[in-house]
Order: structure tokens, then sequence, then C-alpha cells
């Protein structure tokens, strides 16, 4: 279903004279990884070394890849153009080999005139052919470029939508084309607009108001009881493309001139078991948003995002909540 790229990536092994390359899976890729360093050993004769960590976008590619093999491949995201191009890292997208469904012309109908359209870098390849089965409907459809965070026009990532920003101003509502609810979840409150899923391997369409409605009322009640709080943990992902040292910094200066105690914890993974020996109230995440907003009935404590510590410490109202992004 999902396109590995064997032939291009053993090629580019083969041209560079790798004899070991690290391959990086994320979790839903790592039941194939055997299969992939067969195929890759077999048609290069390299030594394919299976990284075993946990992957959860291009802002965690393995860093220190170079203390086990000669070259990093990376499949399941697009390259992240603000963190620079390593010529010994490929990017293998794997991008999903499906086509619109028939029923995405009739699904059409019942979208406003002016939509904007997004997707998952699996189905960034669909942008194209949706625009014009839009188009041909009558619609006015609106596909911009993001930030130096962001590869390809329409797409978003679960910590920046800055392509749905872009045309916010000029739609009714967005189409999101993907699986899931994190990736049109971070649309939706971004944007503030009315946000449409499609699945393109289903056919099924959606609506994520219900979902939008339903966590709101959740980071509603984590931001009240941090309100009680009288010391936090500041959470710091030393992930290359998740580390935002400067915020927590900022953030912990809000809580200490508020008189109450702020901590700053560096970490690698943040899971329950990572926190649970630290005494404190609440939790400020400042790494992958992710944490936050799909996890927090994991942790033992309130696990705030930076936007909602603003509003805990009155530098932002609740009617202006805000989904935490990493912007570049």
């Amino acid at each position: 279903m999902f396109d590995l790229e064997l032939e291009r990536t053993a090629d580019w092994i083969s041209i560079n004279g790798y004899s070991k390359v690290a391959v990086q899976l994320p979790e839903g890729l790592k039941l194939r990884a055997t299969e992939i360093a067969d195929a890759l050993n077999a048609s290069t004769g390299a030594e394919i070394i299976i990284l075993g960590r946990p992957c959860y976008g291009a802002c965690d590619f393995f860093e220190n890849y170079k203390s086990v093999a000669d070259a990093l491949v990376h499949y399941g995201h697009s390259t992240m153009p603000s963190l620079g191009k390593d010529p010994d890292i490929l990017f293998v997208e794997a991008r999903a080999e499906v086509a619109l469904a028939e029923s995405f012309a009739d699904f059409v109908n019942v979208l406003p005139e002016k939509v904007g359209v997004l997707a998952s870098i699996q189905y960034i390849g669909l942008i194209p052919d949706a625009v014009r089965v839009m188009e041909a409907a009558g619609k006015e459809v609106h596909v911009s470029a993001g930030d130096t965070r962001i590869m390809y026009p329409g797409q978003v990532l679960g910590c920046n939508c800055s392509t749905a920003e872009a045309v916010a101003d000029s739609v009714e509502a967005f189409l999101f084309l993907g699986e899931g609810n994190f990736h049109p979840l971070a649309a939706a409150f971004g944007a503030e607009k009315k946000l449409f899923v499609y699945n393109p391997v289903t056919g099924e369409s959606r609506n994520i108001d219900e979902i939008k409605d339903r966590i709101l009322r959740k980071r509603f009640a984590a931001i009240t009881v941090a309100s009680e709080a009288e010391n936090f943990v500041i959470i710091v992902s030393n992930k290359i493309g998740q580390n935002r040292m400067t915020e927590a910094e900022r953030i912990k200066d809000v809580i200490r001139s508020a008189g109450k105690k702020a901590y700053i914890l560096v970490l690698d993974e943040i899971t329950p078991e990572a926190l649970i020996h630290y005494r404190v109230d609440a939790f400020v995440n400042t790494a992958c948003p992710r944490i936050a907003m799909d996890e927090s009935a994991r942790f033992n404590k309130p696990m705030l995002t930076i936007p909602e510590a603003e509003i805990v410490f009155g530098l932002r109202d609740w009617s202006d909540y805000r989904f935490d992004a990493i912007r570049e």
C-alpha cells in the first residue's frame, strides 16, 4: 500500500558507496523492517542496521546515525527544509499507493464554494487530482505553501498548519486528505475554519467538530487543575526538530514571576515512566503537541501546551485558545 521506493533507495546507496546504512522507520512501518533490510542488502551488499528507537516525524530523525552507520534512510516522512540537508540522509516518504475513490465526486457536493485543500505526506500526491475534481464541480480551491518546516504546498504536520493559515481568510472550509485526527485537528484549531476529512483508503468522509469539542473540554479541565498548581516541570525535547529551549526559558520566567516554582527537564522520550519520579503539580510540554493533545490521559498530572500555560498565567484568554505549533 505504501511505496517504499526500494529501487531508488538501493541506487542511492550504491552510487554513494555506503557499506553500512541505518534504517529508521515509524511505528506503522516497523513490521516491514526486515523485509526492507533484506531487499536493500540483496541489491547493494551493504549491511543494513535497523534502528529500533521510536520515530514520530522528520523532526525526530536519528541525528547521531554516524555512530552506527555511514548513512541514514528515514522512512515515512518528508524532509523538513528548516533542518538543512545532509547528503548522507535519504528521506523516503512512503506515499500511499491509492487513488481517489469514485465517492469523492459525490462528497465534493457537500463542501462550501471556497475550499482549501490539505493533506498528510502519504496523500500529498492526491491534491492535484482532488483540485481537478473540485474545480470541475464549480468550487474555488486554494492550496498554499507553508513555512520552512513544510516541504510541499498543502502539507500539514501535527505541529504546523502554516499551509492552512496562509489561505484561511480566502476559504470557508478546509478539506483534509488523510487518516486519523491529529493532523486535521492541528489545521482545525490553527486556521479556525470548519474542516472536513476524506479518507482516500476507505472513501469515508466526516467532519471533526465533535472531536474538536471533546478535546477542548478535556483541555479546559487540564487548565483548570493546573491553575491551582504551585510547581511545574517544563519539558524540553532533545530531538533535533522539537527542541524549543528558548520557549521553555520564557515560560519558566513567566511561572516564576507569578511566585510559583518551575524546573526545566530535558528528555528524549516523554513517557509516564520518565516523569513519574518528579514531585510537581503540573507539566508544561514544549515538545511535540501530540503529547498533551493525544496522550494527556496517560500522565498522572496535568500536561499543558505552551498556549495553555499562557492561559493559566493570564497571558492569554480562554477565548483566544490556540493549538500549539512549532514555527520556522
